[in-house]
């Protein structure tokens, strides 16, 4: 299968049993209800699915998971994130044995470099493997900014440099990157409360959080504004923004699988050192997530 990128790709959750070990069954049903529900690929292992608690062999063990639930109806992209750069270059590498389709490549945990050390970690990932590859800039959680003339850089050197997946929450950028490359490169939304005014500005895709609960209204959204029904869009964004908000704050996982759970597609274990929400924070987020469900549309 060649990679396509467009559409809603949730960064899935990673589901743990009661011993806080992978529960592979649920994932693989997890990311064939998701496809089901009109999302166009997934991606494992990235910040949401709790990647920095997953060792090197879990990893492949979730990409080869999700490969085969989806048994090429929809592309899998690994989540690429590592230490060093000889530990990411190994990921991409079974990465794309387990048959990933696509990778998104984080910069490297801790070390926030100067540019011609992003750079050179980049290229060496990127020449890893011959699949496609995305780029996650994600400054506020990373501490690493790529620059739209970095991102020119990287595309005018590889190829299968195809994508960027933009979270700094700052709309220009999107504006920015499409100035400087026009159609290059595919532009992903990456922060849940900025989808709309990402595709006013031409992005085409989103890598979704709480798509793992709501996939069809994460769709819905998705495919309104891109086909330009404005008053639709706007209806269901007014509705659907308390909840995506919760993708933009220090324990967005906790809050997201929370949003599962209480949807019945998902429960709220997380590995420390993440802790599940207790006492008064909890009670807060289920009252949101319930005021939400109560005036939940009905799409047609």
């Amino acid at each position: 299968m060649s990679m396509s990128w467009e559409g809603v790709m949730p960064a899935i959750t990673t589901s743990f049993d009661a011993h806080l070990e992978i529960d592979h069954d649920f994932m693989a049903h997890h990311c064939r209800w998701l496809i089901e529900n009109g999302c166009t690929g997934i991606v494992a292992c990235g910040s949401l699915g709790e990647a920095a608690t997953l060792s090197f062999e879990e990893k492949i063990a979730i990409w080869r998971t999700c490969v085969r639930a989806l048994n090429g109806r929809a592309p899998v992209v690994a989540g690429i994130s590592a230490l060093s750069t000889r530990e990411a270059v190994a990921l991409a590498q079974h990465a794309a044995e387990a048959g990933c389709q696509g990778l998104m490549v984080l910069p490297p945990y801790v070390h926030r470099g100067d540019w011609p050390e992003m750079k050179a970690y980049l290229a060496a990932v990127f020449r890893a493997t011959p699949l496609s590859c995305m780029l996650y800039n994600n400054p506020i959680a990373y501490g690493t900014d790529f620059l739209p003339e970095h991102i020119q850089e990287l595309a005018a050197e590889h190829e299968n440099f195809h994508a960027v997946k933009e979270s700094s929450a700052d709309i220009r950028r999107v504006t920015a990157i499409r100035v400087a490359l026009g159609d290059r490169l595919a532009i992903f939304v990456g922060v849940d409360d900025a989808i709309l005014e990402g595709i006013a500005m031409g992005a085409v895709g989103w890598i979704a959080g709480l798509a793992n609960a709501l996939p069809r209204e994460s769709v819905a959204l998705f495919e309104w504004a891109r086909r330009g029904q404005w008053d639709k869009a706007s209806e269901l964004y007014h509705w659907f923004l308390p909840l995506l908000r919760m993708d933009t704050v220090p324990k967005f996982v906790q809050l997201i699988k929370l949003v599962q759970h209480e949807l019945g597609v998902g429960n709220t274990r997380v590995r420390p050192p993440r802790l599940e929400l207790s006492g008064e924070e909890l009670e807060r987020a289920k009252a949101l997530i319930h005021e939400a469900l109560r005036s939940r549309p009905h799409l047609a």
